[in-house]
Order: structure tokens, then C-alpha cells, then sequence
């Protein structure tokens, strides 16, 4: 990407799709990272503690190169004190999507911005969303396991895709279920003198 502003510490298209939608240029730094859950930790302060640690790690990689700020974010989708990641098998996505079916979830998204013209400074924000769903049927979700959607995703659904189908009510951030919270996201690049609008040309309209 030609003059990226920032770099970006994941390997999501979905968050990539997301930044471009606000015209933020950036490039992507591949990282790897033990995201194992520490014991007896909130699955507030993991999401944060992760995005931090992408960051920073981000961050140590182009130290040598150019000064621009690293941003990482993890998201989570939460059931009680469950954290639910991505499903091993059709058997696990079926339960979860059975266990989530006409109940509230919580969707976590912690984000971080690392370094930048201002020096090493780090920079956190978190989006909880409440995401309800209607009933669903084992048949359905054997179905939506054939489509192949869920395979990759936290939670086992996409809100993007025909995930969309099972959400009832959604109270929070659309993008922040997405895996970039847009509103978050757009505050810690303003504070770094980051602009996410692209200018738009005044035309000579009367």
C-alpha cells in the first residue's frame, strides 16, 4: 500500500475490509501470538490484553522502519464467563450456535494503537456490544454449518454474513461484532493525528 498511515497486526479481512471503509491506509504486519486465556482472567481485561500484546509486538517489528503506529484488536463473544472461539468441528458449531439461540450474548472487541509521531505511546479502548438471538433449530444450524461461514469465525457466525439471519437484537457496535469497533477505532487514530475521512472535493454546485 502506498503511504500507508498506520500498520495493522492482523491477518482479519474483515478488519482490513473495515478500515478501508473509513479511508484509513495502512500495512499489514503478519504477527503470532500464544492467546491462551491467563487463569481467572475477565474476559474484559483478555480482549485488552491481547490487542495490547498484538500491538506491541507489531510495534517491535518495524521499530527499525518507519514511524508509524501499530494498531491491533482481538474480539471475543462471550456466553456468562465463557469465552467462545472459533469452532473445531461441525459438532462444536452446532452446540454453540444452540447454546447462543434465544439468548444474550456479549461481543468483546479491545483495540490498542502503539507508537506513532508522539513516541511509544499506547493507546486502549474497548466496545461491548449485547448481541440477542432468535431461536433456531438444530436444523438450521446444521445448515449454516454447510455454508462454511462459521468455520473461521469467533462465536461460530458472521453478523456480516448469514449470521445475520440469527440476530434478533443488537445493542453496541455493528463493527465492533465485526472485529473493529469503527467509533473506538476512529478516537485513538484522532488522538495520534490520525484523520479517518477521506477529504472530499468541494464542487462548484449552485
Amino acid at each position: 500500500m502506498e503511504n500507508p498511515s498506520i500498520f495493522l497486526a492482523s491477518k482479519s479481512p474483515r478488519r482490513r475490509a473495515l478500515l478501508k471503509q473509513i479511508g484509513i491506509r495502512f500495512e499489514v504486519i503478519d504477527i503470532d501470538l500464544d492467546e491462551t486465556r491467563l487463569p481467572g482472567e475477565a474476559p474484559e481485561s483478555y480482549v485488552q490484553r491481547l490487542a495490547l500484546d498484538k500491538a506491541r509486538a507489531g510495534r517491535a517489528l518495524v521499530s527499525w522502519g518507519r514511524n508509524l503506529p501499530v494498531l491491533a484488536a482481538d474480539t471475543a463473544v462471550v456466553f456468562g464467563d465463557r469465552i467462545l472461539g472459533k469452532p473445531a468441528d461441525r459438532a462444536e458449531a452446532v452446540a454453540m450456535m444452540r447454546l447462543l439461540a434465544g439468548r444474550t450474548h456479549q461481543v468483546l472487541s479491545g483495540i490498542a494503537l502503539v507508537g506513532g509521531q508522539t513516541g511509544e505511546c499506547e493507546r486502549q479502548a474497548l466496545s461491548v456490544s449485547a448481541v440477542r438471538f432468535r431461536a433456531v433449530s438444530a436444523r438450521e444450524a446444521e445448515a449454516y454449518w454447510e455454508s462454511s461461514e462459521p468455520r473461521d469465525k469467533a462465536g461460530g457466525y458472521a453478523i456480516q454474513g448469514l449470521g445475520a439471519l440469527f440476530v434478533a437484537d443488537l445493542r453496541g457496535s455493528y463493527s465492533g461484532v465485526m472485529g473493529l469497533p469503527l467509533f473506538e477505532t476512529a478516537r485513538l487514530l484522532g488522538e495520534a493525528g490520525i484523520d479517518c475521512l477521506v477529504p472530499l472535493e468541494t464542487g462548484t454546485d449552485t
